[in-house]
């Protein structure tokens, strides 16, 4: 039997980080689409990011985005963020929107370039020093479009060569957490394209360098929660970037496209012990037309049903139907958990936190999306790029 008690305690301890740039507009390729009331600076940014938690309770950081949130005072806008509730997070870099890029950034075969590229990551190392932020979160565009264009084995050496610089200059408690991503922008070959790959690095560089696994950066048909399980049993999965796809890199809502994914995924993590601190549930996801501050407090929600759910299987069942052979009734377990209306047992969760059991509800009636339509009026909106 599970201990409803437990999984209370449990899901009181679990926290989401949100990411700066998902208040921000943002769209496609084709076309971003502009909404009233959009934060116009990264201050505006933390003031959104608090009333998701004000709504939540379990969204206290946000994660910036270098040069995107750059600022001249990195401890008033820590202060800033603390004033509102909120503390300020992992630290994220950019190496794929300058023209210098085209060929790519830490793995170009321009030293010249190269050395833009870590010479940045190193001043996101600064920034992580000056904000109290824990991890520097990697992402790398670079990758090749044609047979031929350039030495595959040779980026790999100038990726290693970079990573290690930068891994060398971080904190004794700080982390560097490398991303993959199957493709995009690049056609022919990436960099960093998979778990694997990001692994193999990650284990040459130490214990300070993790894994980050997006749930959006796999093919079609890929085994998320293998790739968990693994990670989890090598003890080099540092954290998750929550969000959906349909076809590629969708960036949707977590939970929105296969929540029965997401479960899986949440499984493995309490199977395999990372439902703790040093395991970073984030949120990296762009609301192209739906309206910001509530698309992220539903991610959060939906990240905290799978959770639920997760928490909520009968684990000597569980372990009993496999030892035994029994295919159907292991599955049944599994399903009975994922299966579960959790919405009743989280509003409990909320109001044992002194918040509202319906965090949508409680947005909606704090007034805070008329109050920023009708104040921020004029200057520049915040977007993907800015």
């Amino acid at each position: 039997m599970t201990d409803v008690a437990a999984v209370k305690a449990a899901l009181k301890t679990q926290t989401v980080e949100t990411p700066s740039w998902a208040y921000g507009n943002s769209g496609t390729r084709f076309k971003v689409f502009a909404q009233e009331g959009v934060p116009r600076d990264p201050w505006e940014k933390l003031d959104d990011a608090a009333q998701v938690h004000a709504a939540t309770g379990v969204t206290p950081t946000v994660a910036l985005h270098i040069p995107w949130d750059k600022v001249e005072d990195y401890a008033a806008l820590a202060k800033h963020a603390a004033d509102r509730g909120v503390k300020l997070g992992t630290v994220n870099s950019n190496t794929f929107q300058d023209d210098d890029y085209k060929l790519g950034s830490i793995c170009h075969p321009d030293a010249a370039v190269r050395r833009k590229a870590v010479d940045h990551l190193l001043e996101c190392v600064d920034i992580m020093d000056a904000t109290g932020s824990r991890d520097l979160k990697l992402w790398f565009a670079d990758g090749t479009n044609y047979p031929g264009q350039d030495d595959i084995r040779s980026r790999q050496d100038r990726l290693a060569e970079g990573l290690a610089e930068v891994y060398e200059r971080l904190g004794d408690d700080q982390r560097m957490l490398l991303e993959y991503k199957l493709f995009e922008p690049a056609f022919y070959t990436t960099d960093v394209p998979d778990w694997g790959t990001a692994y193999a690095h990650c284990l040459k560089l130490g214990p300070k360098a993790q894994v980050v696994v997006d749930t959006g950066h796999h093919a079609p048909g890929t085994n998320i929660e293998f790739i968990v399980a693994t990670l989890l049993r090598e003890g080099k999965l540092g954290a998750f970037d929550f969000n959906s796809r349909f076809y590629a890199d969708d960036d949707l809502m977590a939970g929105a496209a296969d929540p029965f994914q997401l479960f899986r995924i949440m499984h493995e993590v309490i199977r395999g012990g990372g439902f703790t601190a040093e395991v970073a549930f984030m949120l990296d996801q762009c609301h192209n037309i739906e309206a910001k501050i509530p698309a992220v407090i539903r991610s959060v929600m939906n990240v905290q049903e799978a959770t639920a759910k997760a928490l909520l299987v009968d684990r000597d069942a569980l372990t009993a139907a496999q030892r035994s052979g029994d295919v159907l009734e292991a599955n049944a377990v599994l399903m009975d958990a994922y299966n579960t209306d959790v919405r009743p047992l989280l509003g409990e969760v909320r109001a044992e936190m002194g918040l509202d059991p319906d965090p949508i509800a409680a947005y909606r009636r704090s007034g805070w999306a008329e109050k920023i339509v009708a104040e921020r009026v004029g200057g520049e909106q915040a977007g993907w790029g800015a």
